[in-house]
């Protein structure tokens, strides 16, 4: 089974999603981290990814290949993370047949209502979760 984990800007979000599925996880998956630019691709890379790549083509290409995508919830937003969530990219993942498992976090021109405010270790914690629940089911 394939994860990827998708984050751009200094990939601190992606590189503790990837941290906490290795210890979760171990080897029962194949983590791959896509990110937008080099610093995240190398930071989830750095945190235990099996693998990385970068930019918006890898994404393209790599999104439709994976059984669960996880990340920030901007990575289905265009223009997203400062504009490093091309249309391309946000389409991308959003057509994509896996399972998406994102984290619900604000950015500057959108707002996530009627969630409660909570630390980002919790949500972090609750993906991980979710995506344990996946892999034992089988997907």
């Amino acid at each position: 089974m394939q994860v990827a984990v998708i984050d751009g800007m200094g990939g601190g979000i992606g590189a503790q999603l990837v941290a906490q599925l290795v210890a979760a996880l171990g080897n029962r998956v194949e983590i791959v981290a896509l990110g937008t630019n080099a610093w995240a691709t190398q930071a989830m890379v750095k945190a235990g990814a099996s693998r990385g790549a970068t930019g918006e083509n890898v994404v393209k290409v790599s999104a439709p290949l994976a059984d669960i995508i996880a990340g920030p919830i901007g990575i289905v937003i265009p223009n997203a993370m400062m504009g490093e969530i091309s249309p391309m990219i946000a389409e991308a993942i959003a057509s994509s047949p896996a399972r998406k498992i994102l984290i619900p976090v604000n950015q500057g021109h959108f707002e996530i209502v009627g969630l409660e405010s909570r630390p980002l270790q919790s949500s972090i914690r609750d993906v991980v979760q979710k995506i344990q629940e996946l892999v034992s089911k089988g997907g």
